[in-house]
């Protein structure tokens, strides 16, 4: 049998993609309900309650205000280095399931919110860390390698979500199917741009950490809504991503965006 001519493989590079199917239409809908229901009611209240202290962050000197932004960048940065270390130790049980994230970042957020906001600053990365370790593994249930350089790279572009009541859609659905090449350069440019959405939605988390007495408890209550909230970021975020692979990132991402703009239209009363 002959090799194909070089013109017909320029011509007809890959296969077609398989148009959505019933199952696909479906799992983009499920996607899309996740999304509009991550900011649930008690993300709201965190953020309706860190703003009215946040305002008296507001007042910090300048110097303060980058040091709560530079804080916000390094637990990143570390999240982003260790989550390609092996899942190896003691806690490595606990943390393999949902739930023991969720215990963890609980533990993290109470011990960091007792001293106020020094010690809500020195518990920051270890409460990303603790949150991009279950978004990793999320990564990994929607068959990605959680260690390889372009899933951590998605990973840390979940935290470019911003949050409810940021005017946002949630994810940047850019990046849903896009090959990131890491180089050092590149890494910077991206933790350029999502560290300072992130740094805007933890503002709540260190605000209630901030208040005397409460912060141990708002710490553990933070910590547990971010833990949530990402991680239905995440689902989504790998969901589609997942999808894409099969069925092409332009079919996915305009069936998905076209559910999102269904949910948010309001009902029409007769």
């Amino acid at each position: 049998m002959t090799a194909e001519p070089e013109s017909m493989r320029l011509v007809n590079p890959d296969p077609a993609q398989p148009p959505l199917d019933d199952a696909a239409r479906a799992a983009i809908k499920a996607l899309a309900a996740q999304q509009h229901a991550a900011g649930t009611v008690l993300m709201q209240v965190i953020n309706f309650v860190g703003g009215q202290v946040e305002d008296g962050l507001k007042l910090l000197p300048g110097a303060q205000r980058a040091r709560i932004e530079s804080a916000a960048s390094a637990a990143l940065r570390q999240s982003y280095d260790l989550a390609g270390q092996s899942r190896r130790g003691a806690m490595a049980g606990l943390a393999a399931s949902e739930s023991g994230h969720r215990a963890l970042a609980m533990i993290s957020g109470a011990l960091g919110g007792m001293g106020g906001l020094p010690t809500a600053l020195a518990e920051l990365p270890v409460a990303t860390t603790v949150i991009f370790r279950s978004v990793q593994s999320v990564a990994e249930a929607h068959g990605e390698d959680p260690k390889s350089e372009e899933t951590r790279l998605q990973c840390l572009q979940v935290f470019g979500a911003g949050g409810p009541g940021t005017g946002d859609d949630g994810i940047d659905t850019s990046f849903i199917g896009a090959r990131l090449t890491l180089t050092g350069p590149a890494l910077n440019k991206l933790l350029a741009r999502i560290a300072p959405r992130f740094a805007s939605v933890i503002g709540q988390k260190l605000a209630g950490q901030a208040v005397p007495v409460l912060g141990a408890a708002a710490g553990a209550g933070t910590n547990y809504a971010f833990m949530d909230y990402y991680t239905r970021i995440a689902r989504v975020h790998f969901g589609l991503r997942k999808l894409a692979r099969t069925h092409g990132e332009e079919a996915v991402l305009t069936a998905f965006h076209a559910e999102l703009a269904r949910l948010r239209r309001p009902a029409i009363r007769r």
